[in-house]
């Protein structure tokens, strides 16, 4: 079973960009480029066939660390791809300095890579477009109601 993890930013190079009356570089560790139109996302699995059903399910079944809600619900699957054995999941996190990344991404890498019939695994961590509240499902905002946060 292969695991990889990779990240990808917003805007394809690593030049600096213009702020009002500054200059800013954007992280030297990240590979920039453009992500997916954000009528895409959130991607729920909706209407997945086979094992990429199968891998929607495993990652319904994770969880945001500080709420009680899934990694799906919550908006942060951008896109599952499977291709045979091998299973691309597209994700990001409600903002790049999120202190459970590490946890995150090796916990869906994780599930995935538990599905029968998965023998290969990668987990891209994206940040464009960028994640809004607007990209959590309704389901998902039933349960931040019910946890008691106002969405």
């Amino acid at each position: 079973m292969t695991r990889r993890s990779s990240e990808a930013g917003t805007d394809g190079g690593s030049e600096s960009v213009r702020g009002s009356d500054r200059e800013t570089t954007p992280c030297a560790y990240t590979e920039y480029r453009e992500g997916r139109d954000t009528e895409e996302c959130p991607a729920t699995g909706d209407g997945a066939t086979g094992l990429e059903a199968d891998v929607w399910d495993a990652l319904s079944s994770v969880e945001d660390p500080e709420m009680p809600i899934s990694v799906v619900d919550l908006g942060l699957i951008y896109g599952v791809d499977v291709d045979g054995g091998a299973a691309t999941v597209e994700m990001t996190l409600t903002y790049s300095g999120c202190p459970a990344r590490e946890m995150l991404t090796d916990e869906v890498a994780e599930s995935v890579a538990a599905v029968e019939g998965v023998e290969d695994v990668d987990v891209r961590l994206v940040w464009s477009p960028e994640w809004t509240v607007e990209m959590v499902t309704e389901s998902g905002k039933a349960d931040l109601r019910a946890f008691g946060l106002s969405v």
